[in-house]
């Protein structure tokens, strides 16, 4: 009989030593899986924000693509060094529209680059004079007109009527505000 004890205590100590040995072969599993599963938490954390950049990225570029066209329309309004003679060009355009003759007399950058001023005589009836002196305010540069004189010098003669028309003269002294040097 004493063997048939030992048979069933060998078993059971067999089986406990078994299962010792899968309990910890488990729990050193189970702490390589954690282990794991917390690199790919913190690499998967690192893709996302780094997917928020790109689509943030993404998002500015568009809004700068869609913005492109109003800050073109705004960059025309300053007139750079470099754009002078086309200022100048849109100054005279409006006194041809208002059928008046213009003449630039003067050009110059002040000295604390805050603007540039131009002198200019332009010529024509009094209510052309009043329509390019309207346009010339509202045109889509922000100046500042320093001086202006205005005087009757002689008649001119139209066909429709023999009536004399008079002929004003105004001198001009426009400051352009929006000048960039």
């Amino acid at each position: 009989m004493t063997t048939q004890n030992k048979f069933p205590k060998i078993q059971f100590f067999s089986s406990i030593l078994f299962f010792v040995g899968f309990f910890v072969l488990f729990i050193f599993f189970l702490r390589i899986i954690n282990a794991n599963n917390k690199e790919i938490e913190l690499a998967n954390n690192l893709w996302q924000t780094e997917t928020l950049k790109r689509n943030e990225l993404e998002i500015l570029h568009d809004s700068i693509g869609e913005i492109s066209k109003e800050r073109e329309e705004l960059e025309t309004h300053f007139a750079q060094s470099s754009d002078i003679v086309p200022f100048l060009d849109a100054i005279e355009d409006l006194a041809l529209k208002t059928q008046n003759k213009a003449e630039i007399t003067a050009v110059d950058i002040l000295n604390d680059n805050t603007g540039l001023m131009v002198g200019m005589k332009t010529s024509g009836t009094f209510n052309n004079l009043y329509k390019f002196i309207s346009l010339l305010e509202n045109a889509s540069y922000e100046i500042e007109i320093v001086s202006m004189k205005i005087h009757k010098e002689d008649s001119l003669a139209t066909e429709e009527k023999e009536m004399k028309v008079p002929l004003w003269n105004l001198f001009l002294r426009v400051k352009l505000l929006s000048f960039i040097n």
